[in-house]
């Protein structure tokens, strides 16, 4: 005679989110970096006796990293699960901590 067990799920610690701060603070460096070469594109387009095309280039790059860097920042973390008990049980989610970088 077999008895069959339900197998509980384990979680490890591994599969836990990483925290607010942590995330949001890795959003700023990264939101930091790509304003800093926005600077470095800026200031060589108009220091650098460049031909036309590499100045066009870096001028982009002034232009669009800003739009970058702020999609970035505001991007939800990925791999993140999301809470399916919400939808189940008919609730509406709790409003959490604000998730993107204010100005």
């Amino acid at each position: 005679m077999k008895v069959w067990h339900k197998r509980r799920t384990v979680h490890q610690v591994t599969d836990a989110r990483p925290s607010l701060t942590e995330d949001i603070g890795k959003r700023e460096k990264n939101y930091l970096i790509k304003m800093g070469i926005r600077l470095v594109c800026l200031i060589l387009a108009f220091t650098v006796p460049a031909p036309l095309p590499v100045r066009l280039l870096l001028f982009a790059g002034a232009i669009f990293l800003p739009y970058v860097a702020v999609i970035g920042a505001n991007a939800p973390q990925k791999g993140v699960p999301v809470d399916s008990d919400m939808h189940e049980t008919g609730q509406s989610e709790i409003p959490r901590h604000r998730r993107e970088i204010g100005s």
